[in-house]
């Protein structure tokens, strides 16, 4: 046992130091340390030794300065199997460090809160903490680096059984450097968030600070394993801002189908009328708008209710008892809202496996920065696609929108425009090829993910007729162009009065004339809505 082994301590989380340090110190070991960390071990009654006094300076700025000296870094850095090394500290009369355990200034914890200043989210930028780390971790052969309190116990075994232990210490060092990158990395994505609406082109490196939310049971199969993490650079959003109140554990799968019904719901969370979206496998069966939660959800429902047997549902204002009571007797497996009364909450807890979300303080709206800086990433294989983030089209006048023309003979009557609009929100969660059946503000037929577009048309018109929906006088939304006119041939055999498409086609005029054919109006948006 070493009576000189000296250990540098300056922690932010301060859970488990104390303990930590006492058990040093009965092992033999000097404590070194800084501002409130210092205060705290002196406060239990542990010897310790303020870093100024093996500096010769005292903290500056504040506490900004403090550990950045020779005096620190080369007790850090210099090897033990260099006699030149040793050489050197024992002329500049400085004792080696043998230990370094340090966590970080909470930047991602104070960026992740709602309404969060610049000024307050660069005061928790860590200087010193970064170096003392990185040094140790570089020097690892000699120095313990520790950047998580779960190793104190692990270090304090090593150090009871008298071995040097190169496998922990590599792995000590490894978890530091991860750290590390992945703390400058949400500086770096949060810094950045403001530049790029400036540059929205993709940069030319990207920097990822991802943190696990939580372990999953396994994967898309139970072959794989799997996990969520969130976005560190910015405030909790989307599906990992969502509080779990009730229910059996998320699964991946749940969670690809909150991920879809939050972007069904997007268009409608502006929208005075309550709004409702149905989703299974990752695309809506169902989404409707009504005067009230329970009216949107029948209506909703009725789109397709055997597909809406065990799916994920959404609305967009609280929900209220009525609701809870309709909801309650179909097969649900995530129930999404704003909040809950607690009239509603206390049937839906009867549930016992309804997986209950809740919005967290930043509600359910879309966040404007996405993971990599207003970025959307998709994993592919060998590789990752980015995008910049979609922006919900809102369910509000079409007639009114930018870019919007109408190339047809007859223009929609004011009714349908309402049903074209509805109808160009509702699509944007569909996955490609999209069309969608719409009437009274509920959607009565989707066709989703189809090879060619007429199928998906044939697609939405069969389940409009199964459910028994009226098609005469409905609007039909597609959410890329046709590329020729057997599409709307299907869609005015199905009694499709008005279309909205983006447009953009070759055979453009084909369409228009088939359009004009059977006295369809059509409105051209010139935006495609994929989603694959």
């Amino acid at each position: 046992m070493e009576s000189r082994r000296i250990a540098l301590l300056s922690v932010s989380d301060k859970t488990g130091i104390v303990e930590f340090a006492r058990e040093l110190v009965v092992r033999g070991w000097r404590i070194v340390s800084t501002g409130g960390t210092a205060a705290q071990l002196a406060a239990a009654e542990i010897p310790v030794t303020r870093v100024s006094e093996l500096t010769g300076v005292p903290e500056m700025l504040g506490g900004r300065v403090k550990t950045l000296h020779p005096a620190v870094h080369a007790a850090l850095l210099a090897r033990r199997s260099v006699p030149e090394d040793m050489e050197a500290l024992e002329g500049a009369d400085i004792e080696p460090i043998d230990l370094v355990a340090v966590n970080l200034y909470p930047f991602r914890e104070t960026v992740a809160k709602v309404d969060v200043s610049l000024a307050e989210a660069m005061e928790q930028i860590d200087i010193g903490g970064p170096t003392l780390l990185r040094a140790s971790a570089k020097n690892h052969e000699s120095v313990f680096a520790l950047c998580d309190p779960e190793d104190y116990e692990v270090v304090l075994g090593a150090l009871d059984a008298g071995e040097e232990d190169p496998e922990l210490r590599k792995g000590l060092a490894a978890k530091v450097y991860r750290h590390t990158a992945t703390y400058d990395a949400a500086i770096a994505g949060y810094l950045e968030s403001f530049a790029s609406a400036k540059d929205p082109d993709p940069p030319s490196e990207v920097f990822l600070s991802l943190v696990r939310v939580q372990e999953l049971r396994y994967g898309e199969n139970p072959d794989q394993r799997a996990a969520l993490y969130r976005d560190a650079s910015t405030r909790r959003w989307g599906v990992a801002g969502l509080s779990q109140l009730h229910g059996k554990e998320l699964s991946y799968n749940n969670l690809l189908d909150v991920d879809g019904v939050l972007a069904a719901i997007a268009p409608f969370l502006g929208d005075s009328r309550a709004a409702c979206a149905i989703v299974k496998h990752t695309t809506p069966c169902g989404l409707a708008v009504g005067r009230s939660t329970a009216e949107a959800f029948e209506r909703a429902l009725a789109c397709d209710p055997v597909s809406a047997f065990g799916s994920t549902v959404a609305f967009n204002q609280p929900l209220a008892e009525t609701v809870a009571e309709a909801l309650y007797e179909l097969f649900v497996e995530c129930l999404i809202a704003p909040d809950f009364a607690k009239d509603a909450l206390q049937i839906l807890l009867k549930k016992k496996n309804l997986r209950i979300l809740v919005a967290g303080e930043g509600g359910l709206e879309a966040y404007p920065g996405h993971v990599l800086a207003g970025l959307d990433a998709r994993g592919v294989q060998g590789g990752l696609l980015l995008q910049s983030s979609p922006k919900p089209v809102p369910a509000g006048d079409l007639a009114e929108a930018d870019g919007v023309t109408v190339p047809t003979r007859r223009s929609p009557e004011p009714e349908e425009w309402d049903e074209l609009g509805f109808a160009w929100a509702a699509v944007q969660g569909v996955k490609s090829n999209a069309i969608l059946l719409a009437r009274g503000g509920a959607t009565i037929g989707i066709g989703a993910g189809q090879m060619s577009r007429v199928d998906a048309v044939r697609l939405a018109g069969w389940k409009a007729a199964d459910a028994a929906h009226q098609m005469e006088g409905s609007a039909l939304a597609s959410d890329a162009f046709f590329p020729f006119r057997d599409g709307v041939d299907v869609a005015a055999e199905m009694g499709v009065t008005a279309i909205v498409q983006p447009g953009g086609s070759i055979r453009d005029g084909d369409v228009v004339a088939a359009a004009d054919e059977h006295g369809i109006a059509m409105v051209m948006t010139g935006r495609r809505l994929f989603r694959h």
